[in-house]
């Protein structure tokens, strides 16, 4: 059933940018790359690793509170090495997955484990969504091209943040706890709530989310600087985290394909080139992978200590 799976991610991938390259020439990409600024590229991959660093402490402090152990290394190693799984590994274990097994006996058990992380992911989203619908209403960049989009990038948006309070408010019904399936989303709810607890504990998860993906997000600007694209931070803060969103459904390998289809038909709304945009695409992934580099030094880290003490 994994191999399938995989196998169905590694054709939608290799679909994706079969439709890309049906409408861009491989050497127009290529000489928008012999252009481009590669000295910012630099700061961009410093960015990417800070941003990463940030999301690892965020998930440390959401572990503490769910009453995991653990000091704030030990979740920036298997943070990184999750990550290391997510972008760089073709493989049917996902970094989400690895956290889980990694985390479960620091505190209660793979389905606390498996809570904690999911939660990390929610907020993630949640600064991720706020930040879109902050810049959407800041600079309606769309409305002047596309209002329909703008619409309905909008309304994706307010409806992330309406689920949200949703998730929040379902601990109160409960009755939800009689049943073997709802009390899943009744525990969670009360997990959820245990993270944001107080007004302190909601600003510092909302300002260390929002944190994260402005990181990542001034890191594809620098990026599209570099190949070209002579847009303010704030047209980037519109467009791309849509894309951020797509690319976290689970169909394509590391959200290859999905990203560049997505960012090119966006930034095509506004006026950019298809080719510089997918340069600019192409160079965050490969950002992303190197990125992710540190995460296979922890793996193999702790694969060389496993087999050290199975020897």
């Amino acid at each position: 059933r994994h191999m399938f799976s995989h196998l169905i991610k590694i054709a939608i991938t290799i679909g994706l940018f079969a439709l890309i390259f049906r409408k861009v020439d491989v050497a127009d990409i290529t000489g928008v790359l012999t252009t481009a600024n590669w000295w910012l590229l630099g700061p961009a991959l410093l960015l990417q690793v800070l941003s990463a660093l940030v999301a690892s402490y965020r998930w440390y402090l959401i572990m503490h509170t769910l009453k995991f152990a653990g000091r704030p290394y030990f979740y920036l190693k298997s943070y990184l090495k999750g990550t290391f799984f997510n972008q760089a590994l073709p493989t049917s274990i996902g970094g989400d997955a690895l956290r889980v097994m990694e985390v479960a006996p620091m505190g209660g058990g793979k389905r606390e484990a498996f809570y904690g992380v999911f939660i990390d992911r929610i907020v993630g989203l949640v600064g991720l969504t706020l930040l879109n619908l902050a810049a959407l209403l800041w600079h309606p960049i769309l409305l002047e091209h596309n209002a329909p989009v703008h619409y309905i990038i909008l309304a994706v948006a307010l409806s992330g943040v309406a689920g949200i309070i949703v998730l929040a408010l379902i601990g109160e019904l409960e009755w939800l706890a009689s049943n073997r399936v709802t009390v899943l989303l009744y525990n969670l709810s009360h997990r959820f709530r245990a993270v944001y607890r107080s007004p302190r504990a909601i600003l510092q998860q909302l300002s260390l989310s929002l944190l994260i993906h402005l990181l990542s997000l001034i890191t594809v600007f620098l990026i599209g600087r570099g190949v070209g694209l002579e847009y303010d931070l704030i047209v980037f803060l519109v467009m791309v985290p849509p894309v951020f969103l797509l690319t976290i459904l689970p169909i394509s390998l590391a959200g290859w394909g999905v990203r560049e289809s997505g960012m090119i038909g966006l930034f095509l709304l506004i006026g950019a080139d298809r080719v510089t945009v997918l340069a600019m695409s192409l160079l965050y992934g490969v950002v992303l992978v190197l990125a992710s580099i540190p995460g296979m030094y922890y793996f193999l880290l702790s694969r060389r200590h496993t087999a050290g003490e199975t020897a």
